[in-house]
C-alpha cells in the first residue's frame, strides 16, 4: 500500500494517530526507525533549521515544497506537511498542491491566516475571510491528481476573531471538501471537546509544548475521537537542548573526550543514513 493511501486508512479510524514532528531528513528517519507509522514536516522548524529564521512567513513554497520532497524521498512513512496559507490567493494554492503532489507528501494542510503569517501560538495573527478560506480550500482539493492526497484545513481564528468563528469556519472548510479539520490553538479543555462534539471529519490535535492548548492525555483525545495528535517540534526542541548542552560541557572542559557517551556510534549513524547500502549500490555499476 502506497504511504497516501496508508495514511488515509489510519485517519479514518479516528484512534488518535501520534506524528512527531521532524525539521531535516535525518529527524525523519530518527521518526521512521522508532516505528511511528506518519511524520510531520514541520514550517515552525524548517524556517528555523534551514533559515535560521521564526516562522514568520519567510519560508516561501520554494523552499518548502523543496524539504518537503527531500523528507518524503528520505523516509518510506506518510509525510504529513505544512504548507502555511498556500502562498498567496486560490489559485497559488492550486499550484501550491500541485507542487507538494509532486514532491509526494501524503497530506498537507492549509491555514486562514493573512501575510505575514506567524507561528499558531504566537499573538497578532490575522486572518483571511471565511469565504477567502473556502475558495482556498476548494481549490486546493480540485487541484490534487491523487484523491488519497488529504486536504487538511486549519484555522486560526480562535486567536484572531473567537472560537465561534473557528467553528463557522471549519464548516466552511468541510463543505468545500477537505478531508480533516484543524482547529489551532484551543485554549480551554472545553473548547476541546466542543471541536470533537461538533464536527464528524477526522480532526487534528496540535499538541504543541509551551503553547496555549491544555495537553490533554492522549487517551482524553482518542476517546474524543481525534484522528490525529501532532507533536510539531519536540524533536527540534530535544535536539536544541541536547546540543546546548554538548557545546557548554566542552567549552567548559575544554574536552571533547569526557562526552563520548553522548555520541551515536559511526557506524549506527552510517547506518541510519544509508551508508552501506549506497556504498553498495555504487559497487553494482562499477566498470
Amino acid at each position: 500500500m502506497n504511504p497516501r493511501k496508508r495514511l488515509h486508512e489510519l485517519v479514518l479510524k479516528k484512534r488518535g494517530l501520534v506524528v512527531p514532528g521532524a525539521y531535516d531528513c535525518v529527524s525523519a528517519k530518527l521518526v521512521e526507525r522508532a516505528r511511528f507509522q506518519a511524520v510531520y514536516m514541520t514550517g515552525y522548524g524548517t524556517s528555523a533549521s534551514r533559515l535560521g529564521l521564526p516562522d514568520l512567513g519567510f519560508a516561501g513554497l520554494s523552499e518548502m515544497s523543496d524539504q518537503a520532497r527531500n523528507m518524503a524521498s528520505a523516509v518510506s512513512i506518510p509525510l504529513i506537511a505544512d504548507a502555511d496559507t498556500g502562498y498567496g490567493n486560490a489559485l497559488n494554492v492550486r499550484r501550491t498542491v500541485q507542487m507538494y503532489e509532486a514532491a509526494g507528501v501524503a497530506a498537507l494542510h492549509l491555514e486562514d491566516q493573512m501575510l505575514p503569517k506567524r507561528c499558531g501560538h504566537l499573538t497578532g495573527k490575522q486572518v483571511v475571510p471565511i469565504e477567502e478560506f473556502r475558495r482556498k480550500i476548494s481549490a486546493a482539493v480540485e487541484a490534487r491528481t491523487d484523491p488519497d492526497l488529504l486536504v487538511i484545513a486549519r484555522t486560526d481564528a480562535i486567536g484572531v476573531t473567537g472560537f465561534d468563528d473557528a467553528l463557522r469556519r471549519g464548516e466552511a472548510a468541510i463543505k468545500a471538501g477537505a478531508d480533516i479539520l484543524f482547529v489551532e490553538a484551543p485554549t480551554s479543555v472545553e473548547q476541546i471537546e466542543t471541536v470533537a462534539k461538533t464536527f464528524d471529519a477526522p480532526l487534528l490535535f496540535n499538541y504543541a509544548p509551551g503553547g496555549r492548548s491544555p495537553l490533554l492525555p492522549w487517551k482524553r483525545l482518542r476517546e474524543l475521537e481525534y484522528a490525529i495528535i501532532l507533536l510539531p517540534v519536540d524533536t527540534l526542541f530535544v535536539a536544541v537542548k541536547a546540543i546546548q548542552g554538548f557545546l557548554a560541557g566542552v567549552k567548559e572542559k575544554d574536552d571533547v573526550l569526557a562526552f563520548a557517551d553522548r555520541y551515536v556510534p559511526f557506524e549506527e549513524f552510517n547506518d541510519l543514513i544509508g551508508v552501506t547500502e549506497q556504498m553498495g549500490l555504487g559497487e553494482r555499476y562499477k566498470a
